[in-house]
């Protein structure tokens, strides 16, 4: 059995590599992207690879591109808008157990809300933490840190991000 997953593995990464020059995990080349998206009830044309993490209430819209190795955390809401890009490595938070830790348990798990607007960019290994408001039209440079909410239309990065003008 596993001679012929190995197997099949191999001819699929060969077949991705010509077709795409590219190399994904096993779960990626077995599995639709759009179909997976479907599956968690996203947006129609939204893609989502196999190897994100998606827990908890996430909705997204239309068209947005779920890069893969992200990160959704929807256990205290996340909606991510129509026609974004959430790339490769992208941690978007709607809990922290930061006080709970600092306390000794004592003190609750936090949940906020974070929201994601239409056409926003994330850049990749970007952390988007809890609570936060991504505006539409804004964008997020790769390995930022955002803490705080960005205005639409606004470019951010750093780490901590600030708006960029």
């Amino acid at each position: 059995m596993i001679e012929t997953l190995r197997a099949l593995q191999k001819t699929l990464q060969l077949k991705k590599l010509a077709q795409f020059q590219r190399r994904v995990s096993f779960g990626d080349l077995i599995t639709d992207r759009w179909e997976n998206a479907r599956e968690y009830g996203f947006g129609e044309g939204t893609s989502c690879y196999d190897s994100a993490l998606v827990m908890g209430e996430v909705r997204v819209g239309c068209h947005t591109w779920i890069g893969p190795g992200t990160v959704l955390d929807g256990t205290g809401g996340l909606s991510i808008g129509d026609h974004c890009s959430i790339s490769t490595g992208v941690q978007i938070y709607s809990h922290d157990t930061v006080q709970r830790s600092l306390t000794l348990g004592k003190a609750p798990i936090a949940y906020s809300p974070t929201k994601i607007g239409s056409g926003v960019y994330i850049g990749p290994n970007s952390v988007i933490s809890r609570g936060v408001t991504i505006g539409d039209g804004a964008v997020v440079g790769a390995m930022s840190f955002v803490n705080h909410d960005v205005p639409a239309g606004s470019k951010v990065w750093g780490c901590p991000a600030r708006i960029q003008t």
